[in-house]
């Protein structure tokens, strides 16, 4: 599947994990995952269907939450639910669809919750969702880009089949299984690609025709970048991180160990535009420098606050770190910049973030559907809540780019900022 992005008159297309769709929609949503079910058991699988469906379809009524038990009570409010659901299957004037009622009436219990973060994914929609925050998904690991009518090679994903291929950036796709691709668009070419298991490319490089025979593995998604800039004589590490997936730790964590074997001495970590995950990556990439004692971020529900500290007795990690934020840098990425700057003490770059303060848990139902809603707030080291304000930088930095500029090192004053203030 294929993400699309466009950048002035370019327009790429990105071999990803979810479509442009759902791309989009989740990174408006903005969230945190913090735990997941493998599904339901039969029984919670039915009074979600039958409470789903009174809360679609009977809404002046109020509808409590039922807990499956034994007791007779909750077998006449299930009974109950039941018939109701008979009976407009049975007894509606016109024929139901049983599966299409089901998802409305799912579909009308989030929306009685009135959270803007709850959300009901049926069939690929919920494929998709699972697919983009488990980091990996099935396709050749490439990235193709179409400018004045030539598809190209943006990008090649490290170990992909692609790879071991030989295909290069920059190589120009000329047919795919032979078919010539003149005149198609990008998305007609990437699914003449995706569309079988084996797929035949041809390409000039170089005024030079070659062809690759290829098939489709399984591909970590690259969701980290890393490079090393020089300034006031030192060597300062950046990192970017573009979603909290589950392969974001390991991801980071071999991109710090190769920067500090070039003997860093000062960290930038870019999380502008990151739109959340997992709780746990995060959790585990502040580990990396903040200990047993040191709070990463609190958790609350309407009983209790719980504190979240750091997983290892002790860090030996003390060089400066700065943090980039901008007003798209949502949820896990507001807690990775609260804990730098609360608990390690570090300069936040940028203006402020996006402001979401809660935290979702995403169910599987055994139709392979999906539900996630808010089950907690997230505070920060301090005890604050960002919700609806954002986390405000301590180095108050804004890059504004002129129609038709791309983002480079030159005009990006935010990166420039963060780099300054670690190699003081």
């Amino acid at each position: 599947m294929f993400k699309k992005k466009k950048n002035n008159d370019k327009e790429n297309i990105i071999e990803d994990i979810t479509t442009k769709e759902e791309i989009d929609d989740t990174s408006n949503v903005r969230e945190i995952i913090v735990e997941r079910r493998s599904g339901f058991n039969f029984s919670e699988v039915i009074i979600i269907m039958i409470i789903a469906i009174m809360f679609g379809f009977l809404l002046g009524n109020i509808v409590n939450f039922v807990v499956f038990s034994d007791n007779s009570s909750s077998n006449d409010e299930l009974n109950e639910l039941v018939s109701t659901y008979d009976n407009i299957v049975n007894n509606y004037y016109e024929d139901v669809d049983k599966e299409e009622l089901i998802d409305a009436g799912i579909q009308g219990m989030i929306n009685y919750l009135d959270d803007p973060y709850a959300t009901y994914f049926s069939g690929d929609a919920s494929d998709d969702f699972n697919e983009e925050l488990s980091g990996t998904y099935d396709g050749i690991g490439i990235e193709v880009m179409l400018k004045d009518g030539v598809v190209s090679v943006g990008n090649v994903f490290e170990d992909s089949p692609a790879s071991k291929v030989g295909i290069k950036v920059g190589d120009i796709i000329t047919k795919v299984n032979d078919t010539d691709i003149t005149g198609k668009s990008l998305t007609e070419v990437v699914s003449m690609i995706n569309s079988k298991k084996k797929a035949k490319i041809t390409v000039n490089r170089e005024e030079e025709e070659l062809s690759f025979e290829l098939s489709k593995d399984t591909i970590e998604t690259p969701v980290v970048d890393s490079e090393i800039y020089e300034s006031n004589n030192k060597k300062i590490g950046y990192i970017k991180i573009d979603i909290f997936n589950s392969n974001s730790y390991k991801q980071f964590n071999s991109a710090l160990k190769k920067l500090e074997k070039n003997n860093i001495e000062g960290l930038v970590i870019d999380v502008r535009d990151n739109p959340g995950g997992y709780l746990s990556e995060v959790k585990n990439i502040l580990s990396l420098f903040l200990n047993k004692k040191q709070v990463l971020y609190q958790l609350q529900t309407k009983n209790k606050t719980e504190k979240v500290y750091g997983t290892k007795k002790s860090v030996d990690r003390d060089y400066p770190v700065s943090v980039i934020i901008n007003d798209e840098s949502a949820s896990a990425s507001e807690i990775l910049a609260s804990a730098f700057k609360e608990s390690y003490g570090s300069h936040i770059v940028g203006i402020n973030s996006y402001g979401k303060g809660t935290v979702q848990s995403a169910s599987d139902l055994n139709s392979g559907d999906t539900i996630k809603y808010t089950v907690q707030k997230w505070l920060t080291p301090d005890g604050n809540w960002v919700n609806d304000k954002g986390v405000v930088p301590t180095d108050r930095v804004e890059t504004v780019l002129q129609e038709g500029e791309t983002l480079t090192y030159d005009n990006d004053t935010m990166l420039q900022t963060a780099i300054s203030v670690v190699s003081e």
